[in-house]
């Protein structure tokens, strides 16, 4: 097996350098490697391996990775921002073989076709896309159509070994009163503002799909890629220059670097920076690559002049909101998460419920008319303008999540539901660039969570905190809310969290909210409001002139041999989940670079 956690002497130079290690950085070496397997490859990884770890391969085992403890995230601190009550927003991303991959909350969800096709880049359309979105799955899910699914791919698609029944067919009932009807398949690219039985990152016998698992390590293990190398717990320090034309890497290891640790390798044809839409701009910015005050500022020399670097970073805007239930123990993860179900048991008697991921309904959503007009004559104009005639776009995607998504020692123990809520295609910006030339100095990165000019953001927010509240409430197993989750709103007003003995039935009538309560409920949002993990855009594919780092084919503007493949490069942002899109982009990214290569012929 090539995986090494330091680097043979006798590996000096290879044909090409994939730096990270991440979700689409597993998929490029991997087809690399089936193009030509005299090709030599080194891909670097700062973070461990992931090969059968328990809590990776485990879907149960999903909440692990964003403890604070975790050794398989790399949590990255945003400076205080105004637009989210001065707090210092945290978001986490993978820090392990497979990346976002190996750690996400497993939830199957693609693109929408007018996302694809609003990037406006040639060879980049939904229909120029699809042909990967089916290469990289075989789907074992309902709806199943051979143009708009694959069947013979690396990464399995399927419904998991468990869920629960009670509560998914509640949600599904209780939204379709509210007229989100269930939709068979809502990931065709065309389907939207509908529920969906969730399909899901597991196979059918119960493993995460992540694409370290998927794709490398079955090459690293089958004996016929003695080319394809992978180093992890190593950190790229920055790409090495000839004149302008990329030849190699610096790196040192991720424990206890020093500058005397700091090594190089070079590369024959081609070094591919992969580190995410968190990680890559600082790759760049460090080997010279960027603004030149930034680099400046920083103490770097500069090679390309390109603003663009670190610009543009978008996430979808996160809260989610917890239930009391009158669910039983085998219908959520409260057992597990609060210590009171044994893992070591679960593995010894293989449970089915390890290969589930407590998220057993998905939905995309929009408002209707009486809504938009509710939330305001800007957010009217934003709608009118971006949303109402692309009827493609939903305005939230939300989740059914069958636990407390907390601390289980701050509530009585019990069974739990929460909805996880995200905005999707914010107006808001933010931006990440280094401060000095180290892995050691600080980054100075800011969200810009709630950061649009005319408040469009939290607007989303505010309709989705209400809609999916009213899903809740027409839930039979609905007995109140657990109120540290939500916002404090006065007891007086109707809209105060309750408890209660019985379900308040399907045709409970809606809440109304007072002004005061919605001022309440944005406060609460901007004091609340977190990452969902989907970071993207901070190199985005787009001309020059427009901030754009890369081209259609994802070579980086102003140098040579240096290329892009992972989420920094989307240059709007998807309704959906972001793991598929990454993926999708690994594939492509790698048809790109054996063309050029010259191999497969």
């Amino acid at each position: 097996m090539g995986l090494y956690t330091t680097l043979p002497n006798s590996i000096e130079e290879v044909d090409v350098i994939i730096a990270g290690g991440g979700t689409a950085a597993c998929v490029v070496a991997s087809r690399l490697a089936d193009a030509d397997a005299n090709l030599s490859i080194l891909v670097i990884e700062a973070g461990p391996n992931n090969y059968n770890v328990p809590t990776v391969t485990n879907p149960i085992f999903l909440f692990t990775h964003i403890l604070p403890n975790s050794k398989t995230a790399i949590f990255y601190k945003a400076g205080s921002e105004a637009g989210v009550a001065n707090r210092e927003v945290v978001v986490p991303a993978g820090g392990v073989l497979g990346g976002g991959s190996s750690v996400n909350f497993l939830t199957y969800s693609r693109a929408q076709r007018s996302d694809f096709d609003s990037w406006q880049t040639p060879g980049w359309s939904a229909d120029e896309m699809l042909p990967y979105l089916k290469k990289l799955e075989t789907y074992h899910g309902p709806g199943a159509t051979e143009d708009r699914h694959g069947y013979d791919g690396p990464v399995h698609i399927s419904s998991g070994t468990y869920k629960a029944p009670r509560s998914e067919d509640d949600f599904i009932a209780a939204a379709n009163t509210l007229g989100y009807p269930e939709i068979v398949d809502i990931q065709d690219l065309d389907s939207n503002n509908g529920v969906q039985r969730s399909m899901r990152y597991i196979s059918p016998d119960g493993k995460r799909q992540d694409t370290a698992h998927a794709y490398l390590h079955p090459r690293l293990n089958d004996g016929s890629h003695p080319n394809l190398h992978v180093l992890v717990e190593s950190k790229v320090v920055r790409v090495l220059f000839d004149n302008t034309r990329a030849v190699g890497i610096e790196f040192q290891p991720s424990a206890n670097p020093s500058q005397d640790s700091v090594k190089s390798v070079k590369a024959r044809k081609m070094v591919v920076v992969s580190s995410g839409a968190l990680g890559t701009p600082s790759i760049l910015e460090r080997s010279g690559v960027g603004s030149p005050e930034i680099l400046q500022r920083a103490g770097v020399e500069v090679v390309a002049d390109l603003p663009g670097v670190g610009e543009n970073y978008s996430d979808h805007h996160l809260y989610i909101s917890p239930y009391r239930t009158s669910l039983g123990p085998e219908e959520t993860v409260d057992g597990l998460v609060a210590g009171r179900v044994d893992p070591v048991e679960l593995m010894k008697n293989n449970d089915k419920v390890l290969g589930w991921n407590a998220m057993d309904v998905t939905g995309k959503y929009r408002p209707n008319e009486s809504e938009v007009d509710a939330l305001g004559p800007v957010f009217r104009q934003a709608w009118d303008h971006d949303f109402r005639s692309n009827l493609n776009k939903p305005l939230t995607l939300m989740s059914l999540i069958s636990t407390f998504p907390g601390d289980p020692s701050s509530i009585a123990p019990g069974q739990y539901l929460a909805v996880s809520a995200f905005s999707v295609y914010p107006y808001s910006r933010g931006s990440i660039h280094i401060t000095g030339p180290g892995l050691g100095d600080a980054l100075d990165f800011k969200t810009g969570f709630f950061s649009d000019a005319r408040g469009v953001d939290i607007k989303k927010c505010v309709w989705a905190y209400k809609k999916q509240r009213e899903i809740l409430r027409r839930m039979d197993v609905y007995r109140g809310e657990l109120a540290p989750g939500h916002p404090p709103f006065a007891a007086g007003s109707p809209a105060a969290c309750i408890e209660t003995e019985g379900p308040l039935g399907r045709e409970v009538a809606p809440l109304e909210y007072t002004a005061a309560d919605d001022a309440v409920l944005e406060d609460w949002l901007r004091q609340n409001i977190a990452s969902t993990w989907h970071s993207l855009g901070t190199c985005k594919m787009a001309p020059r002139d427009d901030g754009g780092v890369v081209d259609a084919d994802l070579g980086v503007y102003g140098v040579e041999g240096l290329k892009i493949a992972d989420l920094s490069i989307p240059p709007l942002n998807v309704g959906a989940n972001t793991n598929n899109t990454a993926i999708a982009i690994g594939e492509k990214a790698a048809d790109i670079f054996i063309r050029e290569l010259g191999l497969g012929n």
